[in-house]
């Protein structure tokens, strides 16, 4: 009996762990350039908001490699089942590691923009978000590596408390900025880093979306759990 089939098994397997390999590459990237930015908030250190916006081009140079390594894969091994969810759901979970990497990106730059400028209310509120859209994401990356679905569904529930972290910071904001005209400036470069955290947020339950169908074949609710919408009402000036 030839040896080829199992020979064939064993190539296919080695391909999936290098996918998966990738995959964890990038988000290992893309979570540090979180890290970098928040850094850069928080310190108001400009080398680490330049690293963060250097480590751009690397991640988009991984998600070219994975979109090429996906296609090969598909048209020479005809995938089933549950290799074929996991192969399409890499293709999927690139385009969130991308886009969430150009958030920390953008993130950084407006640190440097925020440097000129003095703050005079903390930035506890912005540091503490940014610590958990990081965390969410070390989740979900490490849920991925081991086909751990609760974990995943652990992590499209924590999307609800950044929501939430979102609408304070969004409320604390708009009160400086109609308590004193100075403040306009700062606080809208604040209110675009905390809008670029929870879109990161929002990246990172995709990914836990698409890896929980990866896993189980099956998908989550619609609906996910999200915050109140209060930080779309008006603030009025402190007396």
């Amino acid at each position: 009996m030839s040896d080829t089939p199992e020979h064939l098994v064993k190539s296919f397997d080695n391909e999936l762990k290098k996918l998966r390999l990738m995959l964890t590459e990038m988000g290992g990237i893309v979570e540090h350039q979180i890290a970098l930015a928040a850094q850069a908030i928080v310190e108001r250190d400009n080398a680490a908001a330049t690293e963060a916006v250097a480590e751009d081009p690397k991640v988009d140079a991984l998600e070219r490699d994975i979109e090429q390594f996906v296609i090969r894969m598909l048209a020479l091994r005809q995938p089933m089942a549950a290799d074929l969810r996991m192969i399409v759901a890499a293709l999927k979970i690139t385009g969130d590691l991308e886009r969430i990497g150009d958030y920390a990106a953008n993130v950084a730059k407006r640190s440097i923009v925020l440097d000129q400028f003095a703050m005079p209310y903390s930035m506890a509120g912005v540091a503490h978000m940014a610590h958990l859209v990081q965390e969410q994401l070390k989740s979900v990356i490490d849920a991925l590596d081991t086909n751990d679905s609760a974990k995943a569904v652990d992590v499209w529930r924590s999307d609800r408390v950044v929501d939430d972290i979102y609408n304070a910071i969004f409320r604390e904001l708009i009160t400086y900025m109609m308590e004193d005209p100075r403040n306009i400036t700062p606080c809208t470069h604040l209110l675009f880093i905390a809008k670029n955290l929870e879109r990161i947020g929002d990246h990172a339950t995709n990914i836990a979306e698409t890896t929980y169908y990866a896993v189980e074949g099956e998908t989550l609710p619609d609906t996910r759990p999200k915050g109140d919408s209060s930080a779309y009402a008006v603030v009025r000036p402190k007396n």
